[in-house]
């Protein structure tokens, strides 16, 4: 709970600060990436927060108790490094499809600016680029699976 005091305000202020400087008419890519790298910083605080806290007393024996018997059952005590994979997997998926679909999304606009025809194949392209992005929840879903 601590964690998300503390991450949501720092989360809201970096995104309104980027809106406010693209507004003003500053140079809008170096706001959005220094707004991407403060709340990179900020998720990387609440992952430090996080992962030092230790659970509150009364699910203390509940947690012994999962975690005894996940133990025995699948060799390891804790889990974290699946849920980690999934949110990598998720994570860079998502942001290689923007990446793409911001490259593919635009030359369609163009070509279809000059041959209004072409609508259909440069959907069927743009859907391609989104593509991506379910391949890595696909592959997120089965590694919470596992954990």
């Amino acid at each position: 709970m601590l964690a998300w005091l503390i991450g949501l305000p720092l989360i809201a202020a970096s995104a309104a600060g980027a809106h406010l400087a693209a507004r003003r008419g500053q140079r809008a890519g170096f706001v959005l990436a220094g707004a991407g790298l403060l709340v990179l910083a900020g998720a990387v605080a609440l992952l430090i927060i996080a992962a030092g806290h230790s659970p509150s007393a009364a699910a203390s024996a509940t947690h012994a108790a999962t975690a005894a018997i996940s133990a025995s059952a699948s060799g390891t005590g804790t889990n974290t490094g699946a849920l980690i994979g999934a949110a990598i997997a998720v994570a860079g998926s998502t942001i290689g499809a923007g990446i793409a679909v911001a490259y593919v999304g635009g030359a369609a606009l163009a070509a279809m600016s000059e041959r209004p025809e072409l609508f259909g194949r440069a959907m069927v392209i743009v859907g391609l680029a989104e593509g991506i992005a379910i391949y890595g929840l696909i592959v997120g879903i089965i590694l919470i699976g596992k954990a």
